[in-house]
């Protein structure tokens, strides 16, 4: 596992076991390098076990001959990777104790000489590996775990120094004796004479977990939205590869690994869903034949009027040198220029416990660029909390989901294509999105009504072949023809029994 940045109360006194009995009262841990000291204190109450953590290490004479080996000036310095000392260059950054430390976010900001834990994308993935902040980086706040701060002018001298050297073009330092560790030290604070007199840390004006609800993240860059759980870490990792995620939300472990939903967003670059369906199977087709991952099902499905494909797998997750039982499902829906992978993982005896969670976010799911140009936003404001088309409701993954999307594009090419068939839309989408989203909410809750109303659209969906018998010679002809269609069906065969079904609902639920 990637140890990188981005990825018991004890009061004032620790007793570590090492080769001596130690008994310090308040704590103080000085790094010394070859470019100077520096000089770090503690805050107990915001990140006890961190701070247990990096004294034991500390004390053990873990990080004696480490170095700074990820240096980012203007940003950070990272350093306790015992890989460091003698290891082969390619291997920093990855290295630390089998023993790790669940988060303990806080509100104390990464402002310039706070010192913080670097992770991997799991926030309890904590191990030896610190970062000291070189200059104010508030995007890390309460993601990542702040437990000490450096205290002395030649602490903050020594800090501005290491960020100064030359590095290659990977942060790793040119010249990696100028940044090495070469002894720490624990004393009683009272020991040393230069401390600053600084103010307490600056803290974020932070919102209550309990009271945020879902957390909605929407991307311009992507035009898509969506939210995850309340509570859940929401990250955007540096995208290395073309398939590595855009963004990852991490939840808290309730068995042997965090939960962890994802989304990645490529380009079709003209593949067909058929194409990249192809693709999948082929990139995962050595792992299957491995041992090593089990497909459990797949199959093509309708998102949010969308083609999409699911695929579900168990397998073998390695990570220091233990295995891990893990359930996958991977639902990716096909855009227009852009496809978008939607990925859950977790153990397997923890899988069904976090899937409604997931499904909440894939309902939530939105191509923004689509909804602004089919001018439905009545109907993503109803999808983002439940609710949404009862049609595609009802006909998800069923053999119907062909028509429905036929249906889907009547719309989008025919009827929306002129200011008549727009006009048309927005006030049908008024009168329609005023009763479907609890339509649809029942279905989801009822299996046997979602099969009563799928049996009450299928005259509907089939009468769509009508177009293709047609002599049109006009788009006025051929949008008469779409609308007639919609109103015709959904008048005679739908509208009428969903609007009787609505209203006892209402009335008896």
């Amino acid at each position: 596992m990637t140890v990188s940045l981005f990825l018991t109360s004890f009061g004032s006194q620790i007793f570590a076991q090492t080769p001596e009995t130690y008994d310090i009262t308040n704590p103080i841990v000085i790094l010394e390098s070859n470019l100077g000291k520096i000089t770090i204190e503690f805050f107990y109450d915001d990140a006890p076990n961190h701070v247990e953590n990096f004294i034991k290490l500390s004390l053990s004479g873990y990080y004696d001959g480490t170095l700074f080996h990820r240096i980012i000036p203007g940003f950070m310095i990272q350093g306790g990777d015992p890989n460091t000392i003698d290891g082969d260059p390619n291997t920093w950054g990855i290295g630390g104790p089998s023993k790790r430390v669940n988060a303990e976010f806080n509100t104390i900001k990464h402002n310039r000489g706070i010192v913080s834990m670097a992770r991997s994308q799991d926030p309890n993935s904590g191990g030896s590996q610190f970062f000291i902040v070189h200059k104010d980086s508030n995007s890390l706040d309460e993601q990542y775990t702040v437990f000490g701060r450096i205290v002395t002018e030649e602490s903050f001298e020594t800090l501005d120094k290491i960020a100064a050297v030359q590095t290659e073009s990977n942060d790793r330092p040119i010249d990696p004796e100028q940044v090495r560790i070469t002894k720490v030290s624990v004393v009683n604070r009272s020991d040393v004479s230069n401390i600053l007199e600084l103010p307490e840390p600056e803290r974020t004006q932070s919102i209550p977990i309990s009271s945020t609800g879902n957390q909605k993240y929407e991307s311009e860059e992507h035009e898509i939205a969506f939210s995850v759980p309340e509570g859940w870490l929401l990250q955007q990792p540096d995208k290395s590869q073309p398939n590595s995620p855009d963004v990852v939300a991490v939840g808290p472990k309730n068995g042997e690994i965090n939960p962890v939903f994802s989304l990645t967003v490529q380009q079709t670059n003209q593949r067909t869903l058929d194409d990249l369906i192809s693709e999948k199977i082929e990139t995962i087709k050595q792992v299957v034949e491995s041992g090593n991952l089990n497909i459990i099902s797949q199959d093509k499905i309708l998102v949010k009027g969308n083609e999409g494909y699911v695929i579900d797998a168990e397998g073998n997750f390695f990570s220091n040198d233990e295995t891990y039982k893990i359930k996958f499902r991977e639902i990716m829906v096909y855009g227009t220029e852009k496809f978008y992978t939607l990925s859950y993982s977790n153990g397997i005896n923890e899988f069904d416990s976090q899937l409604p969670r997931f499904e909440e976010t894939v309902d939530s799911f939105e191509i923004l660029s689509e909804s602004n140009k089919n001018n439905l936003s009545s109907q993503s404001s109803d999808n983002q909390e439940g609710g949404g088309c009862l049609i595609a409701t009802a006909t998800y993954g069923s053999e119907l989901a062909p028509q429905v999307q036929q249906l889907r594009e009547l719309r989008d090419n025919t009827i929306l294509s002129t200011e008549t068939g727009t006009t048309f839309m927005n006030t049908f989408n008024q009168f329609y999105y005023s009763f479907s989203p609890i339509i649809a909410d029942y279905e989801r809750e009822n299996s046997v009504f979602k099969e009563i109303v799928k049996i009450s659209i299928t005259p509907m969906l089939s009468s769509l072949f009508i177009l293709n018998h047609l002599d049109i010679d006009s788009e006025e002809e051929m949008l008469g023809y779409g609308i007639g269609i919609i109103v015709m069906n959904l008048g005679m065969y739908f509208m009428a029994p969903a609007i009787i079904v609505y209203s006892l609902k209402r009335k008896y639920l």
